[in-house]
């Protein structure tokens, strides 16, 4: 996209521009990138670095990129860097070229008003305009009449950079868009417009790119040479002034006005940022940027805490903000969480709980609301949940409340499920702080109030309930588990990776996996049912896979390292997930996997025998039991110290909790004997005291025989027998009275089954009024829920129909009796639930279930074709019907039993027309041809066609396909079923109906008896599932071996993505691409060293040559010196002789000594004649 605008345009009309028209979303970061204008080239090592560090920067903190948008000069390097990167990404960086339009090759191109042009980016070497760079999102051509100049753009450039820098990044964060200036190579005017961003009100940042040549080299050689206040050593100043001139020619006095602006700029050095490839400073040049940023904004720590929060730049949090020494303000911390989370970001949740935030401190209900009303963040479909659940049209500004969030969290976890935030405790302290009336609310959400606070508990009534709430309670504001309410914050609000890490901090890691699965896989059903994107329902279901992953892999680590401890975790009370168990809850999610791990079907197994202890044929000891009681002697039982992780029903728990008080001193007499023993003496002291030991081992170890009765006819797989015996016989008495004659009055095998079906009904009763806590009708649906239960229903009224005709006179007795004839089809179907338990049947019944599933939809399609057929057929073979019911019936009787090859070859074409005369001379009378008869078997063939081969076919594939993939996972399937059927027979009565009304009786004396003796609590906190009650001191050990596993966890996971293969690989060409950049840089120093070398060899060759030169020219030197010489020596030995000659003719005696004395005073060499 591109726009003209004049050069003195107003910059907010050129922001809302790009923020509506163009849809930009406001940057959290403006680079302002300024440099040579003519093309240069960079370091390959350098221009890398500044590339990628570039495109991370921009990319990271959500910038916008600010450049001169022509193709030449240091534009060119940041174009390059943006192709490598929309080479290798999708996401694309706003980078916006502001340029003269005077100087734009190609002008003609770009004229019109919202119009898509189209441009060439070739540039002509002959012209002296030149192209835009291609890969540029966005330009602003500024036009001041010129052409072929620069700087129409760079008003207007700085005034948009000005006035982007007064915008707000985000609603959360009040600090404005920080803008930075990155200065690449450049000439003499980049040092200007270095000088003029530092003094500007607020100084701009500069970060300097030293080695990219020039201007950039010189503001880096005087920033790190320069001292305070912009002072320089003369030495230093006399080199920089040099380099000056040589780099940019200019005379000594242009040098000397630079220098000043240079050293004008070094006042402010502590806004300058120098990035210096290699230092230990700055690796990238992001960092560099984002550090400039920091040092420039002279903010205090909370506002550098939120730069960083909004370019989400943890590693520049952690370095230069969370240093020693940090002074940080009283609640600036929790601020910074709550900005984190509702910004979504992870690591600065994680980076703020390791320097010391508590989360206990900080989660508020207030907080933990406004988290839920937040519109950050990735979609969600919470406030169509809330929408759902509240049963009507949102106001768009409508608040959610906890409460609400409660209510979604009930209604997607389904079940009886009750969250913390729709009990009455929570909602009477909501109501006390966020109500109308809210008293002391102020006070406790930290703001002031004028009310005089008075001391007191506030005290609610309802129902003859009371729930007392102690409102001056610091912690009353605060939850016990704040990771718990974060995580399914996290979940609820679709943001996996928070999630993710709330998952691992805090206890009940097991259950909050279970749970967060759940919550995923309903929201996904949700969006499917909803029609809602097909993307939003498969990333939920992703999620839920993932946590579902979690929860059976540390299931597997705890089960590895204590198989007890790990039973624990499956069975102990969860009492901040509506006292439910982690069996529950997978089984809630339908997490086959987490059921069939070995360690829930070792706690199964142990549940379904419950104390027998039998290996092998133990259904025939237990059916051997039902039928001869005192074979129960014969048999072992497990001691409660054999099953420490056994859970149990409350009622079974209190009465093991008083039966362990009266044995206690029976124990206390124990020790005193063992002590008194010991004491009689040293020799058979010890020997005694082991005797003892092992008789009170004995002891504990023998189990009386009322109890024996009891665990063996409350053991589940007894129960599973004794039903299933009692109900073959009433089988078998049903076929008996449906069989034979119907007398008037029933018979008495009669009165057993009406007994039978009579019981059962009061045992659904009592099925429905003892689940889990809740209202009636959350009861009713809960109990539907279950398909059994709904054909159940069904079977008995249906047999309550038929017996009250069965009782009437004739014709109304034949009806009940055929509809006990019908009744019993259903009781034969519901043997299929008792298959269940077998490990071979089980998998089949529910492939029979997948497949009459499937069925019914073929069955729609056949229902087309067959009607299509059927309604043709029988207008053209019977035009003349009359109006009847009978008629519908005949469409569909013939066609349909066609499918099954009954073709009717009779009727498909049957003689009509004139008589024939039969070969003994009879004639028959034929019927009259009906007007297109010839039709029908020609559309019968194609519905055969159709039905018989291509349809029926299909469902045979279908079914082939159901088939393989119930088999594929067979294994889990009966696994699971098999938990079903365990819970259902543990919590179901002794006795099978029709003895099942004694054991009614005897559970409601129970009742009352307990109501009297005041152990039942209140009904609300009643618990009817199986749990593992254990202390508090158990319960700790439980979660810290949790802990425990969590760290092993992640510990071998970390290993194994260590030594995974893609891991490896990646470190590989990691290493490769470092070695590879390594090698570059000793070829680029091996390239300069050949290119120095070759300096030096040059040089030296220079040398020599000179050398020679004045070797030549001392040659010559010395024989001008020699022909001097030898010119005045002529003239001395001609001197010399004259005056010999005289001296010879005066002094003849003394001839040999003065011509001996001339001789040695004269040079042989230089005078010859001599040398003779």
């Amino acid at each position: 996209m591109y726009v003209r605008v004049s050069f003195d345009t107003k910059p907010d009309l050129l922001l809302h521009l790009m923020t509506k028209e163009w849809q930009l979303e406001l940057p959290k970061l403006l680079i302002s990138v300024h440099g040579g204008l003519q093309n240069f080239e960079l370091q390959p090592k350098l221009k890398q670095v500044f590339g990628k560090g570039l495109i991370k920067a921009a990319m990271t903190t959500g910038a916008w990129i600010f450049t001169g948008g022509v193709n030449t000069g240091v534009i060119r390097h940041v174009g390059d860097a943006l192709k490598d990167h929309a080479s290798k990404s999708r996401g694309k960086i706003c980078t916006i070229g502001i340029a003269p339009w005077g100087i734009v090759e190609n002008q003609e191109d770009l004229i019109g008003r919202d119009v898509v042009r189209p441009y060439q980016t070739m540039s002509n070497p002959m012209s002296k305009l030149t192209v835009l760079n291609s890969m540029h999102s966005h330009f602003i051509l500024a036009d001041n009449g010129t052409t072929g100049k620069y700087g129409a753009e760079v008003k207007l450039r700085r005034q948009l950079e000005k006035h982007i820098s007064l915008q707000k990044i985000n609603t959360r964060i009040g600090q404005g868009v920080p803008v930075v200036a990155l200065i690449v190579e450049g000439g003499p005017n980049v040092i200007s417009i270095v000088l003029e961003y530092l003094r500007d009100t607020p100084p701009v940042p500069v970060v300097v790119c030293d080695g990219s040549g020039r201007a950039s080299d010189i503001l880096a050689f005087g920033h790190k040479y320069s001292e305070e206040g912009g002072l320089i050593n003369e030495s230093l100043r006399d080199q920089l002034l040099v380099t000056i001139q040589k780099t940019f020619t200019y005379t000594r006095t242009q040098a000397q006005h630079l220098f000043i602006i240079l050293m004008e700029c070094m006042k402010k050095k502590e806004l300058i940022t120098v990035f210096r490839m290699g230092s230990e400073g700055h690796q990238d040049i992001d960092l560099a940027i984002l550090t400039a940023l920091l040092k420039g904004a002279n903010a205090s720590a909370p506002d550098q805490l939120s730069l960083a929060l909004a370019w989400n730049r943890v590693d520049i949090a952690r370095s230069q903000i969370f240093i020693y020494g940090q002074q940080w303000p009283v609640g600036s911390l929790e601020q910074a969480m709550l900005d984190a989370l509702v910004l979504d970001r992870v690591d600065f949740v994680k980076l703020l709980i390791e320097n010391g935030v508590s989360m206990h401190r900080f989660l508020t209900i207030s907080r933990l609301e406004e988290l839920y009303n937040t519109r950050h963040g990735p979609s969600n479909t919470l406030y169509h949940l809330v929408r759902d659940v509240k049963k009507g049209n949102l106001p768009p500004d409508y608040r959610i409340s906890l409460i609400d969030i409660g209510l979604v969290i009930e209604y997607l976890m389904g079940g009886a499920y009750r969250c913390n935030y729709t009990r009455k405790r929570f909602r009477t302290l909501y109501h006390n702080l966020f109500g109308p009336k809210r008293p002391k609310a102020l006070k406790l959400l930290g703001m002031e109030d004028d009310i005089p606070l008075r001391r007191g508990r506030k005290t609610t009534k309802k129902r003859e309930e009371e729930v007392d709430i102690d409102l001056d309670d610091p912690e009353i504001n605060h939850f016990p588990f704040p990771f718990h309410e974060l995580m399914v914050w996290a979940v609820l609000m679709k943001r996996q990776k928070m999630a993710l890490f709330f998952w691992q901090h805090g206890e009940e890691a097991m259950a909050k996996a279970l749970v967060a699965c759940k919550l995923c896989k309903a929201m996904a059903h949700e969006a499917s049912e909803n029609d809602m994107v097909d993307d939003i329902s498969q990333e939920l279901n992703h999620n839920s896979r993932d946590f579902g992953q979690l929860a059976v892999e540390l299931l597997d680590q705890s089960y590895k390292q204590d198989e007890q401890l790990a039973m624990k975790l499956l069975t102990y009370e969860l009492k901040n997930w509506s006292n439910a168990t982690c069996l529950q809850l997978a089984v809630a999610a339908k997490h086959r996997d987490f059921i069939a791990h070995t360690c829930s079907q070792m706690l199964l197994t142990d549940m379904w025998m419950g104390r027998l202890r039998m290996r092998k044929n133990s259904g025939l000891k237990v059916i051997l039991g039902i039928l001869l009681p005192p074979s129960i002697l014969s048999l072992e039982f497990k001691n409660k110290d054999d099953m420490p992780y056994m859970s149990q029903a409350q009622e079974i728990h209190l009465q093991e909790k008083e039966a362990e008080e009266p044995e206690k001193p029976t124990k206390e007499k124990d020790e005193e004997d063992m002590e008194l023993t010991a004491m009689l003496g040293r020799n058979n002291g010890e020997s005694s005291r082991k005797k003892d030991e092992e008789e009170v081992q004995s002891r504990h170890r023998l189990i009386p025989l009322g109890r024996k009765i009891y665990e063996f006819y409350n053991a589940p797989i007894v129960k599973f027998w004794f039903y299933t015996l009692a109900y073959i016989g009433y089988l078998m008495l049903f076929n008996y009275i449906v069989l034979v004659k119907m007398e008037r009055w029933p018979s008495t095998q009669e009165w057993i089954v009406i007994s039978y079906i009579f019981t059962l009904g009061i045992e659904k009763m009592r099925e429905i009024l003892m689940s889990e806590p809740g209202k009636l009708l959350q009861k009713v649906k809960v109990w539907l829920q279950e398909y059994w239960n709904v054909t159940d229903l069904i079977a008995i009224l249906l047999f309550s129909v038929g017996m009250i005709l069965r009782l009437q006179d004739q014709p109304f007795r034949s009806d009940g009796r055929v509809i006990y004839c019908v009744n019993i089809i259903y009781w034969y179907i519901r043997l299929l639930d008792i298959f269940g338990v077998n490990k071979y049947l089980g998998p089949y019944v529910m492939m029979i279930g997948k497949m009459m599933i499937d069925m019914m939809y073929f069955v729609i399609i056949m229902l087309v074709v067959l009607m299509s057929f059927g309604v043709a057929r029988q207008a053209i073979l019977f035009p003349n019907e009359e109006p009847s019911w009978k008629l519908a019936k005949n469409i569909f009787y013939m066609p349909y039993w066609m499918i099954y090859g009954e073709v009717f070859a009779d009727q498909i074409d049957p003689p009509c027309g004139q008589n024939e005369t039969r070969e003994d001379g009879k004639i028959i009378q034929l019927p009259p041809c009906k007007t297109g008869a010839w039709i029908v078997p020609a559309i019968m063939a194609c519905y055969l066609l159709v039905a018989n081969i291509l349809l029926v076919n299909l469902l045979i594939a279908v079914f082939n396909n159901t088939f393989f993939e119930v088999k594929s996972i067979s294994n889990q399937v009966w696994k699971f079923q098999r938990y079903q059927l365990i819970m259902t027979f543990h919590e179901r009565p002794v006795l099978p109906p029709p003895l099942i009304i004694f054991s009614h009786m005897t559970m409601i004396f129970q009742h009352l008896c307990c109501r009297w003796r005041k152990h039942e609590s209140d009904p609300d906190e009643r618990d009817y599932g199986l749990k593992l009650f254990i202390t508090d001191d158990e319960l700790k050990k439980v979660h810290d071996f949790e802990e425990q596993c969590i760290e092993e966890y992640f510990r071998e996971k970390d290993d194994r993505f260590n030594s995974s293969n893609d891991e490896r690989i990646r470190v590989t060409s990691e290493r490769v691409e470092n070695m590879s950049m390594r090698l570059e840089e000793v070829n680029e120093r091996e390239h300069s060293m050949k290119a120095s070398l070759q300096t030096v060899d040059i040089r030296l060759a220079q040398l020599e040559d000179l050398i020679g030169r004045m070797a030549t020219a001392l040659e010559r030197l010395t024989g001008l010196e020699r022909a001097e010489s030898n010119k005045i020596r002529s003239r001395t030995s001609s001197d010399c002789t004259d005056a010999a000659y005289i001296v010879r003719q005066s002094s003849f005696n003394s001839q040999e000594g003065n011509t001996f004395k001339l001789q040695e005073s004269i040079d042989p060499a230089e005078h010859p004649l001599y040398s003779v």
